[in-house]
């Protein structure tokens, strides 16, 4: 089919949104003008950050559950939404774009999940103990965490960082009502201005959630520990080293939208760094790391009741990189440089044992030990022009992916007998943003073109059954790059009471791969419905508004809430699968005197624009409510914080867009949260 753009149905309603959203912001201009001056030359991003760190008592008093799983925080942001499979790895998506179109790391280390079915998300390795914040950009201002097309996530661990703080510890544990989750977590750390080192672990067991009404989702419980422990050593007065090290297994997790669960998925993190404030001439905060991560995962059938055959699902992941970074400041010019790079091994195999011990087994390679080699170049030049600023931004990286099995590449032949075995790619991005600052306005727009690599999954997977459309699923070695081009506009006045924001942007997604049906194949998995290749469409669109706004009613109190918009559609124009509906939020926060509560709804319309072609069907509307109350006591010199809280009050059962085969939400949920810290 040939490409062409045009003024289409779906166009007319982007462009209507998009002068909307101008409209009210210059009519908002005009009513509410004011003569005080702003800072205009600071680029305010489309990104945000999310503060996640119990090392600080100020957080648990603003945080609306201090020992939430990190999942839980992430849904929290305005621009993630996360996809459920059950109680635990919930998937990130961002712009209506899941974790293949991210760049998502961990304290700018790239990680790749070891499983087929994507239960073992890069965000399912670290918990909230580890982390100080995650930091989220949207679109190609992801591009510093690496190649993306719908943004990017980097998770940043805490660390002391030098300061003279001394010894300090603490413990912390929570109780959930609803599943009977258990959280119970420590810390002990010390710093001075020579070294520093921060140990903590943390443990959460948790059974089956019940949904609204009392119902018991089977197969939704989990087990989980975590470890870390990150040190530094000054070296001198400018530079310095650091370490760090995270042990994370979850055992006996399950996964009740799926056919089986996990028995193990565990992860080694480790990495070592350098550190110095200056280097030649202009150059300062020079940052280089080297690390290495390894994961195994493991997929279990053997508890589920009535299974047709068994099945072993062992998945690795193995990945070696590193990054050097560096800014320079040169008059108007605040430059940021970047060389990355990583190795990564994956591997996952399937045996089916049939009922009959006299057959014999099946044995096929479902990633065929691909390797992966990636070396980025990121720059990028923030410019101070007269009262607004201007950034550019880029990265170019070498790509390449090589079938290191013989079987498997074998395997994969029989569907791509001219197939080679390695595959080398060269992605390119580019990005522009401009920000205007005038009076208490803020306007920010931007235009950029990014690429992709498809993932492991879509290149070089062998027959993995995918439970939402009950479809097996091929890749495609001789994909072509997917590449887009986003268009973004930001609209904000801000006061010190009140403060709103209107936001959309457009992605044009040229080659979109998703999978599609080839009738003349037949499947492998027991009871799938047919078989899917991974495939380039001619391209597709997504478009996605919000407006979003703060008040402080009092000094105590403060409302802040959100309304969000989302359309995705193919070149054919049919529905893109796992596009939000019409979604709102708002929240209600109270503090004083040490004591904290919160008032929280969310809700989201009837999901309308769905396809049965990807095994989606429609949504109902809901709305929860969900209230929260804190108290921060002093003993001595130490700090006994308390939160309790009930979440959907009123027992609502319902699904989203996001839940896998509309597995159900949690119910009423009471939970209670305590954290002693010792200083």
């Amino acid at each position: 089919m040939k490409l062409s753009i045009t003024v289409s149905p779906f166009w007319e309603m982007r462009m209507g949104c998009l002068m909307g959203l101008l409209f009210a912001g210059v009519f908002t201009s005009t009513l509410f003008a004011q003569e005080k001056p702003i800072d205009s030359l600071k680029l305010t991003e489309l990104g945000e950050v999310i503060l996640i760190s119990t090392k600080q008592n100020l957080n648990h008093q603003q945080q609306y559950k201090p020992l939430a799983t990190l999942d839980e925080f992430l849904e929290s942001s305005r621009s993630i939404q996360m996809v459920k499979r059950g109680a635990y790895a919930w998937e990130p998506s961002m712009n209506d774009m899941a974790s293949e179109r991210l760049a998502i790391s961990i304290d700018g280390m790239q990680i790749f999940g070891a499983c087929t079915d994507k239960m073992d998300p890069i965000t399912s390795y670290v918990d909230v103990s580890n982390l100080a914040e995650a930091q989220i950009e949207s679109g190609q201002q992801g591009a510093v965490f690496g190649n993306t097309i719908g943004g990017g996530i980097n998770l940043k661990l805490d660390k002391s960082n030098f300061k003279s703080t001394g010894w300090n510890a603490s413990v912390e544990s929570a109780l959930e009502s609803n599943n009977l989750a258990r959280v119970l977590g420590g810390e002990l750390n010390y710093s001075d201005e020579k070294f520093y080192i921060n140990t903590d672990a943390i443990y959460r067991k948790a059974d089956n959630y019940k949904a609204g009404g009392g119902r018991e989702v089977e197969f939704s419980q989990f087990e989980k520990y975590n470890f870390s422990v990150n040190s530094g050593y000054a070296l001198d007065k400018d530079r310095s080293i650091s370490a760090t090290l995270i042990f994370d297994e979850a055992r006996d997790v399950g996964y009740p939208a799926l056919t089986m669960d996990v028995s193990l998925a565990r992860a080694i993190i480790g990495s070592f760094s350098f550190h110095q404030d200056s280097l030649f001439g202009s150059f300062k905060d020079w940052e280089t790391k080297i690390y290495y991560n390894h994961i195994k995962h493991v997929m279990d059938d053997t508890k589920r009741p009535n299974v047709p055959i068994h099945m072993d699902m062992p998945g690795w992941s193995e990945t070696t990189g590193f990054y050097t970074q560096a800014k320079l400041d040169k008059e108007k010019h605040n430059l940021f440089f970047k060389l990355d790079g990583f190795y990564n091994k994956s591997y996952a195999e399937m045996t089916m044992y049939p009922n009959n011990s006299n057959e014999s087994l099946m044995f096929m390679l479902t990633w065929p030990d691909v390797r992966t080699k990636n070396l980025g170049f990121y720059a990028e030049d923030l410019v101070a022009l007269n009262k607004a600023s201007l950034k550019l931004s880029t990265r170019l990286a070498y790509h390449s992916n090589t079938v290191a099995d013989e079987f498997g590449l074998n395997s994969l032949r029989i569907f791509y007998p001219e197939m080679h075995k390695t595959n080398t790619r060269f992605l390119k991005s580019f990005s522009a943003q401009y920000h205007k600052g005038w009076k208490d306005f803020h306007l920010n727009t931007g235009i950029s073109y990014g690429e992709r690599a498809a993932s492991v999954s879509e290149g070089y997977g062998f027959y993995l059954f995918n439970s939402f459309d009950n479809h097996d699923y091929i890749g495609d070695p001789n994909l072509d790059t997917e590449s887009s081009t986003e268009a973004n506009i930001s609209l904000s006045y801000k006061k010190t009471a009140f403060e709103i924001t209107a936001e959309a942007n457009y992605f044009h997604v040229f080659n979109y791969i998703i999978g599609v049906v080839d009738s003349s194949l037949s499947t492998m998995s027991i009871g799938a419905e047919g078989v899917k290749i991974y495939t380039n469409l001619d391209y597709a669109q997504l478009f996605n508004a919000s407006v979003s706004g703060k008040y402080r009613i009092s000094p105590a109190f403060k409302l802040s809430g959100s309304l969000s918009y989302h359309r995705g559609v193919d070149n054919e124009k049919e529905n893109l699968p796992l596009i939000s509906p019409f979604s709102y939020r708002s929240t209600l926060n109270f503090y004083k005197n040490q004591y904290s509560a919160s008032l929280f709804v969310k809700g989201a319309g009837e999901q309308t624009d769905y396809n049965p072609t990807y095994g989606e069907t429609k949504t109902a509307a809901y709305a929860t409510l969900s209230a929260s109350f804190g108290k921060r006591f002093f003993i001595q010199e130490n700090d006994l914080f308390l939160k309790a809280g009930i979440e959907n009050i009123f027992d609502t059962y319902y699904s989203t867009y996001t839940d896998w085969s509309n597995i159900p939400r949690m119910g009423r949920n009471i939970y209670i949260n305590l954290s002693y810290t010792f200083n």
